[in-house]
């Protein structure tokens, strides 16, 4: 069995590209898995401003085919290779983690807290957006107040 392929010393190519569908092909482009090796730098900033605790991700890349299937939006930066969904157990609920980005100097398109793991984008555009996933659909700009 050959060793994963790592993008940065904690996050491989094969955890960013994992998905459960796995009769849909999901192998990203060069073009994208270049991107994704900065991702997984990012990453480890993340990790980092986490206690350097162990981060899951959920869904990195996802091909057109994968993006369907698990109803993402068809401009998700889940497509170019730019996003996350992970969650950091040993630092605690996904609300306390987007807590933190949103505090930290870290740069990043989109934070959204998503109920059960957190959403992150590094897209370019870098607009440091904060958002909620609402109970009935849709999100709120924000996080829920502490209390």
């Amino acid at each position: 069995m050959l060793a994963p392929m790592l993008l940065s010393p904690h996050f491989s190519l094969e955890e960013l590209t994992a998905t459960s569908h796995r009769e849909l092909d999901n192998t990203p482009t060069p073009e994208v898995a270049t991107v994704l090796a900065d991702t997984a730098l990012r990453m480890e900033a993340v990790r980092t401003l986490l206690g350097g605790e162990a981060i899951h991700i959920n869904s990195g890349y996802r091909s057109i085919g994968v993006n369907h299937a698990v109803g993402g939006v068809p401009n998700s930066a889940h497509l170019t290779g730019h996003a996350c969904d992970f969650i950091c157990p040993a630092f605690g609920a996904p609300l306390e983690i987007c807590r933190a980005l949103a505090a930290s100097a870290i740069s990043f398109d989109q934070v959204i807290e998503e109920g059960t793991w957190v959403h992150i984008s590094f897209a370019p555009t870098l607009r440091r957006q904060v958002l909620t996933k609402k109970a009935g659909g849709g999100y709120a700009l924000g996080l829920p107040e502490e209390g």
